[in-house]
């Protein structure tokens, strides 16, 4: 603020003329645009593991299977993710978010088919070991046209059986296929809330009770006696100080005076005179 709104106002020794009409009449379109950020790339070492895949920034990128179990070299920035191996490029995909997969089908060689296949059943025969329900669920975890890029979500569920045991793993799949849902996230998501054995509440469609309702019990009332009508009036203060049950005097103009008194749980609340009542009203 001070550069703009009192040294760029004032005259320049040299220029004879103030910085900042100047900047704005000559300067300021022969700047270029702000370039965007920089994009850092990111390097670092990963192993191509048995489903031909390397992870970067938590995403799975497939590998030629010729270099399975290799250490290959990445360079990933916002578009690209280049791997290599002793300096050379193998493998370029396109940039995937975390939790994204970029599967080239050509990577898997036709002769190691078989052997990732014999890995498939044997994780299906291990899943089936702990129990029938996670072997079910494996089986469905791998029906997938390429079954091998989805052995890391059975691992994963193998790890919940050796941190929760074999019977709520177990409880907790029979659950999630009743409801037809497939995701291991859901399994362990189940498993941190202990809610594997919880029916899932459904919807029952009824308006709930307002929150001030009132019970209809609270609007019965008894029957006034008569001579209570609507033009009794109320002293506060009698009602404060205490009053006996209902009793006669005489009116200021010499007929009989009424005082009811009203009683809550045995206590008065109210007095009610009928003073000015006539004869007839009375």
């Amino acid at each position: 603020m001070w550069c703009a709104e009192r040294a760029g106002m004032r005259v320049h020794g040299t220029l004879q003329a103030r910085p900042r009409e100047v900047f704005h009449e000559f300067e300021a379109a022969a700047l270029l645009p702000v370039p965007d950020a920089y994009d850092v790339p990111i390097f670092r070492d990963v192993k191509v593991h048995r489903d031909f895949h390397v992870e970067v920034g938590k995403a799975l990128y497939s590998v030629p299977g010729a270099y399975l179990g290799h250490q290959l070299q990445v360079r990933a920035d916002r578009d690209l993710v280049k791997l290599y191996h002793r300096g050379r490029l193998v493998k370029t995909h396109p940039r995937q978010p975390a939790g994204g997969r970029s599967t080239d089908r050509d990577d898997l060689p036709e002769e190691k088919a078989g052997y990732a296949l014999r890995d498939l059943t044997r994780l299906i025969n291990t899943c089936a070991g702990h129990g029938s329900n996670i072997g079910i669920y494996a089986e469905r975890l791998l029906d997938d046209p390429l079954p091998w890029t989805r052995m890391r979500a059975v691992y994963r569920l193998l790890g919940l059986v050796r941190r929760y045991g074999a019977t709520p793993v177990d409880t907790a799949c029979s659950r999630a296929l009743d409801l037809d849902v497939v995701s291991v996230t859901k399994i362990a998501s189940m498993l941190d809330k202990a809610t594997e054995e919880t029916l899932p509440l459904l919807p029952t469609g009824t308006t709930p009770a307002g929150r001030f309702a009132r019970q209809p019990a609270e609007f019965t009332t008894r029957p006034a006696s008569r001579g209570t009508t609507a033009q009794a009036r109320t002293t506060p203060t009698a009602a404060n100080e205490g009053t006996s049950p209902a009793s006669e005097g005489t009116s200021p103009a010499g007929g009989p005076a009424t005082t009811l008194t009203l009683l809550r749980d045995g206590r008065p609340v109210a007095v009610f005179h009928a003073t000015d009542l006539t004869e007839e009203e009375a």
